[in-house]
Parts: C-alpha cells; structure tokens; sequence
C-alpha cells in the first residue's frame, strides 16, 4: 500500500507547477447582485464620500505588534468589510456589512463575525448591518451613516477661525498635530523614490529685469 505524500512534499511539488497554466485564471464580478444595490444605494447617499468595498481589515486597522502579526491576520486581518465609508481625507468612518435574510448557523462563523465586530468598535468605526432583501432607501442610508448638521452645527462651523497651515492644502488635521497614515499594505511593495538634489552651480542665471 502507497503512502501518502507529506504536505512538505505536496508543497514542493506545488512549487514547481506554473500559475497560470496550473490555475487557469478567469475574471468574475467582483459584487453579488446584492452588494451591487447596496453600492448604488451608498454612492447616491454619500456622494461626497468614498466608497470601498471588500476591504481587509489589515488594510485599514493597525495594531501593536507586542503579540504576533501573523496570528492576528489570521483570526481576524484577513477578514474582509464588506463596504467601508471614507471622508475625503480616506479615514474610514463607518462600515457596512450585509448579511443574507438566513444567516449562518455555524458557531464557527458566528464567532468569526463576533470577533470581527469588537474589532471594528473598539477602533471606534461603527458598524451597520443591512438586510440583503431590506436594504434602507437612499435617505435612511444618509441619516444614518452621515447626517445632515443642523442649522446651530452648520452656524457654529461657519463660525469657527479659519485654520492655517497643512489642513488649509487639504492634508488631515489632528488636535495631536500628528497625521494618521494607513498601515503598509500586504498586497504591494512600497515605492521608494528619491528626491533629486538641486545642482546650483549648473543653475542658469536669471536675466536681470530692463
């Protein structure tokens, strides 16, 4: 009787397989019919805002690295939200997650969906959670994500002294002073570039005015 090959051996042999030819790739939508209406129905709410979807959490949470990285991507960094809310400076403010109208009755997914909501609150992001056949119209998706200031906020922002400096360019401004950067992605490599030095001897002159 032939034993079976250990994964070591398995993944050895995997390595030597090409990835094209190996896993025939081919182009699919990236949103159910579901996610599509909820999509449409985000981007007439909160056109100001933008609108990501199928983002992983590593992507846009960071977290101290006293405990292993690795283990927490696998719990929960790997999980993907499924629709995430940015203002225009790209700091997610709320996520929306939609759930089909018979929900899962795995324990295991049900403690992943636990885990992955005390993450999100306890970095402050609120969560929504939108029925896939009872969606909120266009109006209640606003309200409820990004409401509209009343008339006292929107005098008392008028008010308020303008600010100069980085947030006059356009760049996020923090009580703290500091920027918050997103985490590195996993995805891609960083570009590294280099800013080229200014040769002032070779500087040409300018014309003195006549």
């Amino acid at each position: 009787m032939r034993s079976r090959p250990s994964g070591r051996t398995e993944g050895r042999s995997a390595d030597h397989v090409d990835t094209v030819t190996g896993w025939s790739p081919q182009a699919t939508r990236v949103l159910s019919g579901a996610e599509r209406d909820a999509f449409e129905t985000l981007r007439s709410a909160l056109p100001a805002h933008t609108i990501l979807a199928q983002v992983p959490l590593a992507r846009f949470i960071k977290v101290p690295t006293r405990n292993s990285y690795a283990e927490w991507l696998r719990r929960v960094g790997h999980q993907c939200a499924d629709f995430v809310v940015c203002d225009r400076h790209a700091q997610v403010i709320a996520v929306v997650e939609l759930q089909p109208d018979a929900p899962s009755t795995s324990e295991r997914a049900a403690r992943r969906q636990r885990r992955f909501q005390r993450v999100l609150q306890a970095a402050g992001i609120t969560v929504h959670f939108w029925k896939e056949n009872a969606m909120p119209s266009v109006h209640a998706a606003r309200e409820a994500i990004a409401p509209s200031p009343t008339l006292d906020e929107a005098e008392e922002t008028n008010a308020m002294p303008m600010r100069v400096g980085p947030a006059a360019a356009g760049a996020p401004f923090e009580d703290s002073g500091v920027l918050r950067e997103p985490p590195p992605s996993t995805w891609f490599d960083d570009l590294e570039t280099e800013a080229a030095p200014l040769d002032t001897a070779t500087a040409r002159p300018r014309a003195p005015r006549g």
